[in-house]
């Protein structure tokens, strides 16, 4: 735990949320550096662990002093930077990450067996079923499931990092998502019609201690980011509610 006495003074504070180096945060770290002067001292306020063997090796290579870092509660860490005196250098980088962000593009690769379709991303794989099943105990996760289940748990996320960085606390957070097709039957090859998805219905429940309206605020955002939920909105009817328990 941190101690008032060795807590250093921070020019300015943001909260990461649960982003790990590799999801973004480098480029919020980078970004908030700016609001800070040269020699002033960052504090970046985290959830996830892995940012405090991370953050020291990117400072050295950064030009900038990681002064501490803080587990100051079960789940929450505190780390200081100092920053570099170099501004001209820190504003390019920043630049040049987001080019990088702007440009990055997701590359997957599947292969076909017998025992069904294999999916590989970057260093995972995992297996898919069939395209729809209509059967509650299969063994095997359609790919229709795995497409309803990106859709919730991508706006779960987006929603818990958006709570996360706004001091928004959250006791517990679950949700459901239910689909229809136009067609299932055109869908499994019996009849021509549109296969396409109907309707998605999206219910989450939030326990929380926070007001209502700051957590409406949230979600809102979350649904405003979540890249899932903003491409099907464009092409099929998506009724998301937010239950406050």
């Amino acid at each position: 735990m941190a101690t008032r006495e060795n807590i250093p003074t921070a020019d300015h504070v943001f909260d990461g949320g649960s982003m790990d180096c590799g999801s973004g945060l480098i480029l919020l770290i980078r970004q908030n550096m700016l609001q800070v002067p040269p020699g002033g001292v960052l504090e970046i306020r985290s959830s996830e662990p892995t940012v405090e063997s991370e953050l020291p090796p990117w400072c050295r290579m950064a030009g900038h002093v990681h002064l501490r870092s803080a587990n100051t509660g079960k789940t929450t860490w505190q780390h200081w930077v100092q920053r570099g005196t170099v501004d001209e250098a820190e504003q390019t980088e920043l630049e040049a990450d987001k080019k990088k962000v702007q440009q990055f593009q997701w590359s997957l690769r599947a292969r076909a067996t017998d025992a069904g379709t294999t999916v590989y991303s970057r260093n995972f794989s995992w297996k898919m079923g069939s395209t729809i099943d209509f059967d509650r105990a299969g063994e095997t996760v359609s790919t229709l499931e795995h497409f309803f289940g990106a859709l919730l748990s991508d706006v779960i996320y987006c929603f818990s990092v958006r709570c996360s960085q706004n001091g928004i606390l959250i006791d517990d957070l679950e949700g459901t998502a239910n689909g229809t097709l136009h067609s299932p039957l055109a869908a499994v090859g019996v009849e021509s019609g549109d296969s396409s998805v109907k309707e998605i219905k999206l219910v989450v429940y939030v326990t929380s201690p926070a007001a209502s309206a700051d957590v409406q605020r949230e979600w809102d955002q979350a649904l405003a980011s979540s890249p899932v939920f903003q491409t099907l909105q464009k092409s099929c009817e998506i009724d998301p509610r937010i239950v406050l328990l």
